[in-house]
């Protein structure tokens, strides 16, 4: 058979096999970057009250709410997370905060979009990421609106897994607590809009929380996100999520640059699993 009717009739199987390769191979990294849900659902939604520790006196300063639906991402199931805080009139006094995250992630919760939009204290500003996997590498789109009204724009090939605030928070729901030993650590790079840091959790053990209203208690394992920041680490959150298969944070304390706060769940609906950590 002539060798030029060969090559067409060929063509077009290595074609499709080059884009199944490309295909599975950008999947894997996705899978990589990403791990099991076994945590929540689509329709979770939790409540919780901000406080602020103030001349040694916790105030409530405002609100926060997070949810997770089910939704659709550029042609792909995915789910879609967002967390809105806002300060009250008191805070307001001190520091106008007024934060707004958004993340869409795949289901098994490797990134794909995150933006931040964020009014503290004197300054508004956005960030975004955009999260692809071309060639079976992470790669990052990344964009910064600054306070002073300046885009910032770059692409970013960092080789390895990158994650964003609330895409390591789902993550770190998922984690197997049975598997960990006190003082673990755990490494997960984080992006913004301009730049990439070192971050990682410590796992700090269990504890036993008790809530604001002094009548509820959970069995907590508790996580601590650290950053580096000028060559120190600093320990930013400490997350006492539920110990049970939904792994609710029910508390979260933040030590921030002005001062310490607290959040303390106040509400849920649409939990995946039975609440077995509530202290009878």
């Amino acid at each position: 058979m002539n060798k030029k009717i060969i090559d067409k009739k060929v063509r077009p199987f290595l074609f499709l096999y080059f884009f199944i390769l490309l295909f599975f191979s950008s999947s894997s990294v996705q899978a990589q970057c990403g791990i099991a849900n076994t945590a929540f659902q689509s329709g979770e939604f939790l409540s919780y009250d901000l406080y602020f520790n103030w001349q040694f006196v916790w105030m409530k300063v405002g609100t926060a709410s997070m949810s997770t639906v089910k939704s659709r991402y550029q042609g792909q199931d995915a789910y879609r997370s967002s967390l809105i805080t806002r300060g009250n009139s008191k805070l307001d006094n001190v520091f106008i905060m007024r934060d707004t995250l958004l993340t869409y992630s795949t289901l098994d919760l490797a990134p794909l979009y995150h933006r931040k939009g964020a009014e503290e204290g004197d300054r508004y500003y956005v960030d975004e990421l955009w999260y692809t996997y071309p060639n079976g590498q992470c790669h990052l789109r990344q964009h910064e609106l600054t306070s002073k009204g300046k885009h910032n724009w770059k692409n970013t090939d960092p080789g390895h897994c990158v994650y964003d605030m609330m895409s390591i928070y789902l993550r770190a729901r998922n984690f197997d607590a049975a598997s960990m030993k006190k003082g673990q650590k755990i490494v997960l790079p984080i992006a913004n809009g301009h730049k990439l840091q070192d971050t990682w959790l410590i796992y700090q053990g269990k504890e036993v929380i008790e809530m604001k209203n002094k009548s509820t208690k959970y069995r907590c394992l508790v996580m601590s996100f650290y950053e580096r920041e000028d060559g120190e680490s600093k320990e930013i959150i400490r997350f006492f999520v539920t110990d049970d298969a939904n792994h609710i944070p029910v508390r979260l304390d933040m030590f921030l640059k002005f001062g310490s706060a607290k959040a303390y769940l106040t509400g849920m609906k649409g939990i995946r699993s039975p609440l077995t950590s509530k202290v009878k």
